[in-house]
C-alpha cells in the first residue's frame, strides 16, 4: 500500500466522522429551515408543526385525527397537544365522529381557513431564502422523499428478523 492509500481501517474509520454523516447534514438542513420557518411563521401566529397540521387540513378538509397523523407522520402523543394549541387559538375543532364515537375528527374553522390566504406567502418566502430555484428544489424534494422510502423499507426488514424473534 502507498503512503497516500488509506488503510482499510483508516477508510473504516472516517466514515465516523460528523462531517461524513448524511443524517447530520439532514439535521443541521431541518434546524436551519426552523429558524427560518420561525421567523416567517411569526406573523401567523403558527409554529413549523402546526403549520404542518394546518397545511394537511387546507389540503384535505376535515380528518379524523389517526389519518392526520398518518399524513404527518406524528403519533396521537405529539399531535394531541398541537391539535389542542390550535383549538386554542380558534383555528381547529375537534369533534368525536358521528359514525364512530372512537374516533375524534378535525376540521377548520371560519378563521383557520381564512388564515389560508395570508400563509399563500410561505413558500415563496421559503424558496427565496434557499437560494435555490424551483427546479432544483422539486429535484431535492424528489431525492429526499427517495430516501426516506429507502429507509422506512430498510427499517421494515430490519425489524422484520427482530420481531420474528420475539
Amino acid at each position: 500500500m502507498s503512503p497516500t492509500t488509506p488503510t482499510p481501517a483508516a477508510a473504516e474509520e472516517s466514515w465516523l466522522r460528523l462531517d461524513r454523516q448524511i443524517c447530520f447534514s439532514l439535521h443541521a438542513a431541518s434546524r436551519a429551515f426552523n429558524g427560518v420557518y420561525r421567523v416567517i411563521l411569526k406573523d401567523l401566529g403558527l409554529t413549523y408543526p402546526q403549520y404542518l397540521v394546518m397545511l394537511v387540513l387546507w389540503e384535505e378538509g376535515t380528518l379524523p385525527v389517526k389519518r392526520l397523523g398518518e399524513h404527518l407522520r406524528l403519533d396521537s402523543g405529539t399531535l394531541s397537544p398541537l391539535l389542542k394549541r390550535l383549538e386554542s387559538a380558534g383555528l381547529v375543532r375537534r369533534e368525536r365522529s358521528a359514525r364512530d364515537e372512537r374516533s375524534v375528527e378535525v376540521r377548520l374553522t371560519d378563521e383557520g381557513s381564512a388564515l389560508r390566504e395570508r400563509a399563500r406567502q410561505v413558500p415563496r418566502r421559503i424558496l427565496s431564502a434557499t437560494s435555490f430555484d424551483p427546479e432544483e428544489i422539486r429535484a431535492l424534494k424528489s431525492q429526499l422523499d427517495a430516501l426516506t422510502t429507502a429507509l422506512d423499507e430498510a427499517a421494515q426488514s430490519e425489524a422484520a428478523p427482530e420481531e420474528a424473534r420475539s
